[in-house]
């Protein structure tokens, strides 16, 4: 029989909704949902841990995690960037969700371009399919993946939350290089 995984839960409340967070007793990220979604989130982590195989507690102290994703809400968009995630998955699906990663804060890509990022350019269905089972939101970006022409698609927490980060993303960004730009100006 193998052994059951132990993951704690946590909640955030974010302007947009409350995150609900699962990691396990390392301390890796498994999964970060929207609380409204959180029925989806156990579906999803019976299927890959099997129904017994998982078995989910509230978190008794807040973890690192939670800190992350609250100082990137506050527009600290890097915070969440050196979060250990683990997400059980097909190969493929895995290939997609850490090229999901490299996409950087504020910038978006297509289906398209992502699947040629893996270096398998006929694969945008299969690209889509991938970025849509990501069970780790926000911290693997999967907001960041926008249609061909730049129009807003699928987003599993509603397009008004992928709309909210998006914006989020370039605002907090803009103010970042804004910040830069004044620091680096020469007195003359």
């Amino acid at each position: 029989m193998s052994q059951q995984l132990h993951l704690l839960t946590e909640t955030l409340v974010t302007p947009i909704g409350t995150l609900v967070m699962a990691s396990d007793e390392q301390e890796q990220l498994r999964a970060v949902d929207w609380l409204d979604f959180e029925d989806r989130m156990r579906r999803l982590l019976a299927r890959h841990y099997g129904s017994q195989g998982v078995v989910v507690t509230p978190a008794l102290n807040s973890t690192c995690h939670a800190a992350a994703l609250s100082a990137y809400f506050e527009g600290h968009l890097r915070a969440i960037d050196s979060l250990l995630t683990v997400a059980a998955g097909t190969p493929f699906q895995k290939r997609v969700w850490n090229a999901l990663r490299e996409i950087p804060a504020g910038e978006t890509v297509s289906y398209g371009d992502l699947a040629k990022r893996i270096g398998q350019p006929t694969a945008v269905r299969a690209v889509g399919l991938a970025n849509g089972a990501n069970p780790v939101s926000i911290v693997v970006p999967c907001h960041r993946v926008i249609g061909a022409d730049g129009s807003l698609t699928g987003y599993g927490g509603g397009l008004d939350r992928k709309r909210w980060l998006l914006n989020h993303e370039n605002r907090a960004g803009k103010c970042a290089e804004d910040t830069v730009t004044s620091a680096l100006a020469l007195p003359w």
